[in-house]
């Protein structure tokens, strides 16, 4: 994600969505492409203590900021914005991933910089609205669809539940926020069981959580995958207090990184594939003249037989 080709000069940088220019969405710039970067940038910065990282996340951050995809008085969480608009004709939908992304990124750079303050409040500023938007009542709640039953799509229907394991580790690496943060996940949470009362086995989940009543997934035209998912998260989220801290390569971390693997003549394990054989060109040779035929064969049969 850091490849230079993965960061154009339109809108002064940052990613698309789509990686592919046949795609549909590739002259997107959005806050989830970039929050992710961002996120995973910060994490490991502080499991590597490799500065790179790091300056990667603050620059990807600078970026989200700077072209308003977070809003400057009210911490706003908004969508993106196309590239033959400079990135300024901005969606201002709020999805609860993208604000929960980027506060759990924002959380571990509060970590690796040791509570550097402006980290902090962006932590406390990003918890605030993200509490005053998605948990109305303490209780998760996806704005952009929830007040319109089968509005959401399949997506939509899973936020709720990394929204919850996000903010969740966010009480580990700024243990600061856990009074503010954990009433709030174990009540919304608890509505959340109280709902899962659906199906042949009275335990079905459905998505619409400050209802207190179960809402069939048939509604939405989904499976209910996402719905289940939610709740599981929301629950197990709450073991967070029994859990260790993330670890980092210095603190019982075993996974070995390189942060230059994506360079040239940078040693990433790759072993070298065998030189091509006269056998193997004969092989496949042989292969392709059968598929050929086949294909002949098939076609001529199709065609001028009943």
């Amino acid at each position: 994600m850091a490849d230079p080709s993965r960061h154009d000069s339109t809108c002064n940088g940052g990613l698309r969505w789509q990686i592919p220019f046949s795609n549909a969405g590739y002259n997107y710039k959005n806050t989830i492409a970039n929050g992710c970067f961002f996120n995973i940038g910060a994490r490991l910065a502080r499991y590597t203590d490799n500065k790179t990282y790091a300056d990667w996340a603050d620059k990807t951050w600078d970026w989200l900021w700077n072209v308003n995809y977070i809003d400057h008085d009210s911490w706003n969480v908004y969508d993106g914005a196309h590239v033959e608009n400079n990135c300024t004709d901005i969606n201002k939908a709020t999805f609860s991933y993208n604000a929960g992304v980027l506060l759990q990124g924002v959380a571990f750079m509060y970590n690796y910089t040791k509570g550097e303050e402006k980290w902090k409040t962006r932590v406390d500023k990003l918890i605030e609205s993200t509490f005053k938007i998605f948990f109305p009542k303490d209780i998760a709640y996806e704005v952009p669809c929830e007040g319109r039953k089968g509005a959401c799509s399949p997506d939509m229907l899973s936020f709720k539940g990394y929204v919850h394991r996000w903010l969740s580790v966010v009480t580990q690496v700024a243990p600061y926020t856990r009074d503010k943060i954990l009433p709030t996940l174990r009540k919304s949470a608890e509505a959340a069981v109280k709902q899962c009362t659906g199906g042949e086995s009275g335990r079905a989940c459905g998505f619409y959580w400050s209802g207190g009543s179960y809402v069939d997934p048939a509604v939405d035209k989904t499976t209910g995958a996402g719905e289940a998912m939610n709740v599981l998260a929301a629950v197990s989220a709450l073991l967070i207090e029994e859990a260790k801290p993330p670890v980092t390569n210095s603190t019982g971390g075993i996974s070995n990184g390189n942060p230059n693997a994506s360079g040239g003549g940078a040693d990433n394990g790759e072993k070298p594939l065998k030189p091509i054989t006269t056998a193997d060109r004969a092989g496949a040779g042989i292969l392709t003249f059968l598929l050929i035929g086949g294909s002949l064969g098939t076609f001529v049969w199709i065609s001028m037989f009943d």
